[in-house]
């Protein structure tokens, strides 16, 4: 781990995007639509609609499709030797960023929030950085709350939206790096790189998602 995060601070110099105004484009495209991917609500309420109306349910799926996609974005993006892990790593880290925004917004949406709200978009980043490291930051007051009580406070906090962006763009920077070396060092064969990679993120997709389900508590649409 200590060599990823060396390595992140090179990666965010090769690809200067890789900042506080990357993670806020990464959640902007997840929300309103991003390829082939429909924007975040509609996707929610079409999955609202198979589930016949059942919240819980349709977050289930909302998340069991995230982790496919994850899955199939963490084994493109990750074949190859260490080499290469800077070049890569910046279309590794955007797709899932993507990906796990749109996931996470998807259910609060589900759940009832406005996704135009500055405090629930926080919370959506925060989201991405996990439990533990939620956990850890609260604890140590690098943030005010977890997610769920940034999203319902009683006013939006403007300078949360830079800290919460740094804090994420650097934790997805490590992450990337650090699976890449796991990957490349210890196997010590760059093609089992994309099975690894396609695991690692689906797992993380889905821890994420299930942290976001917990955390975004049912509420009426006002």
């Amino acid at each position: 781990m200590r060599t990823a995060q060396q390595l992140a601070p090179k990666v965010t110099q090769l690809a200067p995007g890789l900042t506080q105004s990357f993670v806020r484009e990464a959640l902007h495209r997840a929300i309103v639509g991003a390829g082939p991917l429909p924007p975040a609500a509609e996707a929610a309420r079409a999955q609202l609609e198979e589930q016949h109306g059942d919240v819980d349910k349709a977050v289930r799926e909302l998340i069991q499709n995230h982790v496919a996609y994850a899955g199939v974005e963490g084994l493109a993006t990750n074949l190859g030797g260490l080499i290469t892990a800077t070049i890569v790593a910046p279309a590794s880290i955007t797709g899932l960023a993507i990906i796990q925004c749109r996931m996470v917004a998807g259910i609060a949406h589900l759940r009832g929030y406005d996704l135009d709200d500055p405090r629930v978009r926080n919370a959506i980043l925060v989201c991405i950085l996990g439990e533990e490291t939620v956990r850890t930051m609260v604890k140590r007051k690098q943030l005010p709350a977890p997610p769920m009580a940034i999203a319902t406070a009683p006013e939006h906090d403007p300078t949360l939206d830079r800290a919460v962006s740094t804090v994420l763009a650097g934790e997805l920077v490590g992450r990337v790096i650090g699976k890449r070396i796991a990957t490349t060092v210890g196997k010590r064969i760059p093609l089992v790189g994309g099975g690894v990679g396609a695991v690692t993120d689906g797992w993380s997709t889905y821890r994420v998602g299930r942290y976001a389900g917990r955390e975004f508590r049912l509420r009426a649409l006002r």
